[in-house]
């Protein structure tokens, strides 16, 4: 099977911050809270699609560490938004072989939604055409933090010696070690930052910002995002002149 110069040029692991669902209720003028229902709705084309552009990983940030101060009952819809998502994507997962994962900090979740989350993440594991990450109760620094505590338990189990800590060694230990790095972030709703979202898996993504709010979020902007990430020069340090020697010797 040969590999298609498009394949090429896109990206392996996609990243979302799925950002504009209160502004687009009040732009609706929807009750508190429809916006993100409006939203869940939207994720579904855009999984499919990637799917069928056999881009490896998409990951979503549907609920941040910093989230948790919102008010309770929108904590609470998106909790059971999120219920409901696991529920209506699974049998999704099955027909499309996709793997459904989570990533965060699951101790601040109701046992009943861990168990959701758990059996989700069993059921879909042996899935090889996607993985889908949805990120809850994540933060960028909560996943950093996690892994240095985990390599510092090492170094005192003896595991692994201080001198061995390096790069490659803390990102085994990060969330979706296994997966490629992000080569694309988008963020929809108009604002320009990261929000605390894979501080580490992104370090060299390409970012894509749309004034877009995340209901409006279409399939046909998606492949806009990937157009603009196909039409970067992705160097990682190095000069354009390398990576255009490098691709006439590839």
């Amino acid at each position: 099977m040969t590999v298609s110069e498009d394949s090429l040029s896109l990206p392996k692991h996609v990243a979302i911050i799925m950002d504009g669902n209160n502004r687009f209720a009040k732009k609706m003028q929807m009750q508190k809270g429809a916006g993100h229902r409006e939203g869940k709705n939207v994720l579904d084309p855009i999984v499919e699609h990637c799917r069928k552009k056999q881009i490896q990983a998409l990951t979503v940030f549907a609920f941040s560490s910093e989230n948790w101060n919102r008010p309770q009952f929108e904590v609470d819809l998106l909790m059971a938004l999120l219920e409901e998502t696991i529920q209506e994507q699974l049998p999704r997962m099955e027909k499309f072989n996709i793997a459904l994962r989570f990533i965060g900090d699951r101790s601040r979740l109701t046992a009943h939604l861990r168990e959701l989350m758990l059996q989700a993440e069993q059921r879909t594991a042996k899935f090889d055409s996607m993985t889908l990450t949805i990120a809850v109760s994540y933060g960028g620094m909560w996943d950093m933090a996690q892994a240095a505590k985990q390599i510092a338990a090492d170094v005192l189990a003896k595991k692994v010696a201080v001198e061995d800590i390096n790069v490659e060694l803390f990102g085994q230990h990060v969330s979706m070690a296994d997966l490629p790095a992000a080569d694309l972030l988008i963020r929809t709703g108009g604002d320009y930052r990261l929000s605390n979202f894979l501080l580490w898996q992104a370090a060299y993504a390409e970012l894509y910002f749309t004034q877009t709010l995340w209901p409006e979020f279409t399939v046909e902007e998606f492949d806009d995002a990937l157009a603009v990430f196909a039409g970067r020069e992705r160097r990682f340090g190095k000069t354009s002149e390398q990576i255009q020697q490098e691709k006439i010797e590839n």
